[in-house]
C-alpha cells in the first residue's frame, strides 16, 4: 500500500515540479506526434454520436463514450495531483465502502467536457451543477450525454448533462455553454 501511494506522489511531483534547470518556467515534456490528440478526432477507443442539425437547438443531444482505464486513472492523478489512495492503491481500497479502486469523479464528469467539444462550433463551459450517484470502476465503460433544453439568448444555453455506465446514472446535472457556432 505504502509502496503504491509513494509510486503516485512521485508521479504527481515530477508533473508539477520546475525544470531542473533552475529556469522559472514549468515545461511539459513533448509528446511524441504519434501521441497527440489532432482536434475534431475521435480515438479508435472513443465513440461519439452528434444529434445537431444546423444551428443549436432545444433537443440537440451529443453523447461521448469510453472505457476508463488504469492508465487514464494514473494520468489523472499525475496531471490533477489527486493522488487518494481511493484511486490508487487496491489494498487501501479495498477496507473502504467502495470495496476497491474506483475512478476519480472529475474524471469521469471530464466526459461531459469531451461531450460538449463534438459540438459543432466552440463550445464555452459557463457553469456546471454534478450529483455524483455512483461510483465507476477500472474498465467500465461509461457514456456522456449532453442536450440542449434551453436556449438563453446570447448563443448561451443551459444543457442536461448525464454519465450512464449501462443502466446506471453515475452523473446528473446541468450545465450553462456559450456555443460560438459561427467558429
Amino acid at each position: 500500500m505504502f509502496d503504491s501511494a509513494m509510486r503516485a506522489n512521485r508521479a504527481a511531483i515530477e508533473a508539477f515540479s520546475p525544470p531542473a534547470d533552475g529556469s522559472d518556467e514549468a515545461t511539459p515534456p513533448a509528446a511524441d506526434a504519434e501521441d497527440r490528440i489532432d482536434p475534431g478526432e475521435d480515438l479508435a477507443e472513443w465513440t461519439s454520436e452528434v444529434h445537431v442539425d444546423g444551428e443549436p437547438t432545444v433537443g440537440d443531444t451529443v453523447r461521448f463514450s469510453k472505457t476508463l482505464s488504469e492508465d487514464d486513472v494514473d494520468r489523472f492523478a499525475a496531471a490533477s495531483g489527486d493522488t487518494n489512495p481511493l484511486h490508487l492503491d487496491e489494498e487501501w481500497a479495498e477496507e473502504t465502502r467502495f470495496e476497491g479502486r474506483i475512478v476519480h469523479g472529475t474524471l469521469v464528469a471530464g466526459l461531459i467536457s469531451a461531450a460538449l467539444a463534438r459540438f459543432p462550433g466552440n463550445v464555452v463551459y459557463l457553469s456546471q451543477d454534478l450529483e455524483f450517484r455512483a461510483p465507476v470502476r477500472i474498465g467500465d465503460r461509461v457514456t456522456a450525454e449532453v442536450t440542449i433544453v434551453e436556449a438563453l439568448g446570447d448563443d448561451r444555453y443551459r444543457l442536461r448533462t448525464v454519465v450512464d455506465g449501462g443502466d446506471t446514472r453515475i452523473i446528473d446535472g446541468e450545465a450553462v455553454v456559450l456555443i460560438d457556432s459561427s467558429a
